[in-house]
């Protein structure tokens, strides 16, 4: 099949070409969208329903009308001149806090060169209700509520012009205004980072380019790869889009980014491994059509990308088993972007290949001469001298790094801290007279069964032994329904929800005092940002023991059937095994001890795995390929092996530094989750590539010799040795064959 695909691509380049071209517009056009609604900002949607907290929200969404893409926004309001609020200032606030309340929030037109439809209507008229009085006077609180899309550009736009409204309001009055709360944090950390965000992108696509440059020397080499890989994101992201749509499955808000630094880094490792076989073809057969050889290149790397994609396809898929839904749409999101660059590496790549031909290498002389030896031969010759000392040297820089892992600890926190934004001055002035949970309260809600319903009576206990809990600030009072069937308690934490002080009260402490305190013939469950995180490491934890030993058993399962042995497979298990490791302990102590986070992102343990693992398991595939097939040549082992090391290096090299710098991309990004998993899997590829493929697996291999590859030995394979034989070069040091 995969043949058959590629010798399509390359007899009729311009029909594949534009049938992609054709498809990445449109979907493209797709995602951009509908891509918001589809995707959903809050972790607690992603909760199974035995969750206590999310029985608590839908308690809120179905007797007290509260929607789950409601966000809410606290409001301060002060006088201008500092001075205390008086009777008469709160009668101001209560007004102008009426007139907004009963005012429309229109969108802003859009630019002249943005297309209306892009963008959803978020044109509403936002709920107000003044919340309280500060004790000294100083200050009062209002809630406002906005629904939407929280990571929607348009819902920040309405936002920002509800802000605006607000601030001329209170204004006018003499008053001032603070806005923080979990949508305002997200605005104003956005148009903090947005320049730095644009530069960094900019960055990441100038480096790829330079990267691919000074590897061929070529123009066309340096743009066609990227230029290709971005037609082929937008067509997965479309694609992912649309199934989410006709499902009604709800993506992680984090999704299109993690899918578009995906494929675009594993989609030009794609085309660099097609670029490197296809100029070494070229050099060989310099009077054959390009044609004709960029054909059989695509055959024969078509097979090596073909077994490297399904490898990544089957470690995201495990992720399905996941009972966190947030876990449970990445995974196969990824899986079918994966399968999409994929079809495109075996179709619209090959026919690029043909249609520019040796035009591709142009400006470059790599295609008509050869070059010598170089750091590359150095590192393989080392490898086939001293693999023992060299093995047990990565294996001490792996275990060092993996001290890290001692005390980590996970950390649930969305908004960046490290950001001075106006909204955390806000967030700062009213922690300075009021607990920390006031804008952000944990909330209990007790619901009556056989038909009877709450009285104050009923729940009198319930508050005040809620208010004598320490690490309480405040309770508020009891809101019945129409009904009397359900009821809320706002609980104010004095810790912000965010931290592990707050989820472990809001999970402990809180939750059985509420059941202690409840009426026989009732049920209650605790909600809130603090309940949901408490309630998300559970189920993050169950999902690690479940997902990591099934995608560890199926990747190895892969390599047995791709490798045709029962060591090889163990041996690569064991060096990305200990890269994981690794990975994560630079991690931790990155974020916790030197940047002096809370800890690593909750989720950041599982996505490493599979990245570092999937993607390092690539790596170790080419090379343990061609040390095999080296190995069908005469001579030792340990030759070899240097010279699987001296052609397949620089491919791996550049591909992990491609890869790394494009997921190094997110680490400048706004949310601390993708922050983390850019920096963690940045460090992992380099890793993988560096370490693990060029030094440790050559190194291991080496030390067992051909008995490796047992039930298989080399020399099985006629036709592999053949091929080595005819591309072989007196002085080719720099061929590289993935």
């Amino acid at each position: 099949m995969i043949r058959s695909l590629t010798r399509f691509a390359t007899r009729s380049p311009w029909k594949v070409i534009a049938t992609w071209a054709t498809l990445g517009i449109c979907l493209t056009m797709v995602s951009q969208i509908l891509v918001y609604q589809v995707t959903e900002s809050q972790s607690g949607e992603f909760l199974p329903a035995h969750y206590d907290s999310a029985a608590a929200m839908k308690i809120a969404e179905e007797r007290f009308g509260v929607r789950p893409d409601a966000n809410a926004v606290t409001v301060l309001v002060a006088r201008a001149d500092g001075k205390t609020l008086t009777q008469s200032d709160q009668g101001v606030v209560s007004d102008v806090a009426k007139k907004l309340s009963s005012r429309r929030v229109e969108m802003p037109e859009p630019e002249e060169d943005e297309p209306s439809f892009l963008s959803e209507d978020y044109a509403q008229t936002p709920k107000v209700s003044r919340t309280m009085v500060a004790p000294d006077g100083s200050f009062e609180l209002l809630s406002v509520e906005l629904t939407g899309n929280s990571m929607d550009p348009g819902m920040h736009d309405l936002y920002r012009t509800f802000r605006g409204q607000a601030k001329d309001a209170f204004a006018s009055a003499g008053m001032r205004t603070g806005f923080t709360g979990g949508l305002a944090d997200l605005v104003d950390t956005t148009d903090a980072e947005e320049t730095t965000a644009m530069v960094v992108n900019l960055l990441m696509t100038g480096m790829i380019v330079l990267i691919n440059f000074l590897v061929f020397r070529s123009v066309l080499a340096a743009f066609v790869p990227l230029l290709a890989v971005a037609l082929v994101s937008g067509s997965a992201a479309g694609a992912v889009v649309g199934a989410a749509t006709i499902t009604g499955i709800k993506l992680d808000a984090s999704t299109p980014s993690m899918i578009s630094v995906v494929l675009i880094g594993i989609g030009v490792d794609y085309f660099l491994f097609l670029l490197f076989r296809f100029r070494e073809r070229l050099r060989v057969r310099p009077d054959v059509a390009a044609r004709t050889v960029a054909a059989e290149v695509s055959a024969r790397v078509g097979t090596a990308i073909t077994s490297a994609a399904l490898t990544i396809v089957a470690a995201f898929a495990t992720l399905g088993t996941a009972t966190f839904g947030q876990f449970r749409v990445l995974g196969p999101a990824i899986a079918v972007s994966v399968l999409v660059m994929l079809l495109a590496s075996l179709t619209l790549m090959p026919a690029l290949l043909a249609v520019t031909g040796r035009r591709m290498f142009k400006s470059s002389r790599s295609v008509r001469s050869e070059s010598w030896p170089g750091a590359a031969a150095r590192v393989g010759q080392l490898v086939a001298r001293r693999p023992c000392a060299l093995a047990l040297a990565s294996l001490a820089v792996l275990a060092a790094l993996a001290t890290g892992l001692l005390g980590i600890r996970m950390d649930f926190s969305q908004i960046n801290g490290s950001v001075d934004t106006p909204a955390s001055v806000t967030s700062a002035e009213i922690v300075r007279a009021l607990p920390a949970g006031v804008s952000d309260p944990a909330s209990v809600y007790v619901k009556a069964r056989d038909g009877r319903a709450l009285t104050a009576q009923s729940l009198e206990a319930l508050p005040k032994a809620l208010a004598s809990i320490e690490g309480v600030g405040g309770v508020s009072e009891i809101v019945f329904t129409d009904d009397r069937t359900a009821a809320r308690i706002d609980v104010y934490l004095i810790a912000n929800s965010q931290t592990e002080q707050a989820r472990d009260l809001a999970s402990g402490l809180l939750r059985a005092t509420v059941a202690a305190h409840i009426p026989a013939w009732s049920e209650a469950h605790v909600g809130g940002t603090a309940a949901v995180f408490a309630d998300v490491s559970s189920a993050v934890d169950d999902d690690l023991k479940t997902v990591l030993p099934v995608a560890a058993a199926l990747i190895a399962l892969i390599l047995f059937v791709l490798l045709r042995s029962l060591l090889v497979p163990v041996v690569l298990m064991i060096a990305v095994g200990l890269g994981f490791a690794a990975t994560l302990g630079v991690s931790a102590l990155f974020f916790q001890h030197i940047l002096h986070t809370p800890g690593v992102n909750f989720v950041l343990p599982l996505v490493l795995f599979l990245f570092v693992v999937a993607l390092g398991t690539d790596y170790n595939i080419l090379i343990s390929d061609r040390i095999r097939e080296e190995m069908e040549r005469p001579g030792s082992s340990r030759a070899a092996v240097a010279r699987a090391v001296r052609h397949t290096a620089p491919a791996i090299a550049t591909a992990g530094l491609v890869l790394a710098t494009s997921f190094g991309s997110l680490a400048v990004t706004t949310s601390p989750s993708t922050q983390q998993i850019g920096f963690g899997t940045a460090f992992g590829i380099v890793l993988s590539a560096f370490i693990l493929s060029i030094v440790l697996v050559p190194a291991l291999i080496a030390l067992f010799g051909p008995n490796v590859w047992w039930p298989a030995r080399p020399g099985g394979r006629g036709h592999a040795g053949r091929l080595v034989e005819r591309t072989e070069q007196p002085h080719s040091q720099s061929t590289v064959q993935p």
